[in-house]
């Protein structure tokens, strides 16, 4: 089947849009324009936010951006495939939302970085939902089966990114309302934190026995290390990330091991 020009177009679209990310957040970092890059402004700004994850656990997104251009590049190639049409111009949105979030919180404007970081998020829960969902009104659609190269190149990197975009999301909110001075409404930091570490253990764990997603929740262990790490002097907020993690990476090893294949792949 010869790929349509409207096929063709939306795929360098999302190439490009990858790249151009890949770029901004390089430069940006490299060359800050206020002089702090992302990482010291967290590390200035919010040293104290007990949601955010030790240094080392932003590695994670050299990961996400090779997993991007490994898609970017898969999808070109393959721009007849009609389950990668499913995807359209979101992730292409995702990319354009995640430039704006970098400019937006190096200029230090983070309820504006908020806003940036819900339009990288709900375009990529778009592209999830859409990647693992078989129209069954249609006999064919539902006998199809996805490749062991495409999950690793389309669904492992779509999982992983969005992942920590929801690990990121938290963040982002807790360092929005720390900047506001907001007083956590009579219940401590450490309460928020806990708080907000079980809700995240909530959708990783869902990721995993709704969608067979161990990639999902294997970021979500990533990330709760890291916050047990960086917080091992507050013994409540390490202790619960500590156990959640474990919990997680046991239901996806328990997955990895006895998990049925998800629906629309091949084993």
């Amino acid at each position: 089947m010869k790929s349509s020009r409207a096929d063709s177009v939306r795929s360098l679209v999302t190439l490009i849009a990858i790249l151009g990310t890949l770029a901004v957040n390089t430069l940006s970092n490299l060359y800050p324009p206020n002089g702090l890059n992302i990482g010291e402004i967290a590390n200035t700004r919010f040293q104290n936010l007990l949601v955010l994850p030790a240094n080392y656990a932003f590695a994670i997104w050299g990961v996400i951006y090779l997993g991007l251009i490994g898609l970017g590049v898969y999808q070109v190639l393959m721009s007849h495939n009609g389950r990668l049409r499913r995807m359209e111009y979101w992730l292409a949105i995702a990319c354009v939302a995640q430039i704006a979030w970098v400019l937006l919180f190096q200029a230090e404007q983070f309820w504006a970085s908020v806003i940036a970081i819900v339009g990288i998020l709900l375009p990529l829960i778009v592209v999830y939902v859409r990647l693992r969902t078989i129209d069954n009104r249609n006999w064919f659609a539902r006998m199809q089966r996805v490749s062991r190269l495409e999950r690793w190149l389309v669904d492992i990197p779509i999982s992983v990114y969005l992942a920590w975009i929801c690990v990121a999301t938290i963040v982002n909110v807790a360092s929005a309302l720390d900047s506001s001075g907001w007083n956590g409404g009579g219940f401590s930091p450490t309460v928020w934190a806990i708080v907000m570490l079980i809700i995240g253990a909530i959708l990783a764990a869902n990721a995993v026995l709704q969608q067979q997603d161990t990639a999902f929740a294997i970021v979500f262990v990533w990330a709760y290390v890291a916050i047990a790490v960086r917080h091992f002097d507050q013994r409540p907020v390490a202790i619960v990330a500590g156990i959640l993690a474990i919990g997680l990476a046991g239901l996806a090893l328990r997955n990895t091991r006895t998990g049925r294949p998800q629906l629309g792949s091949r084993r």
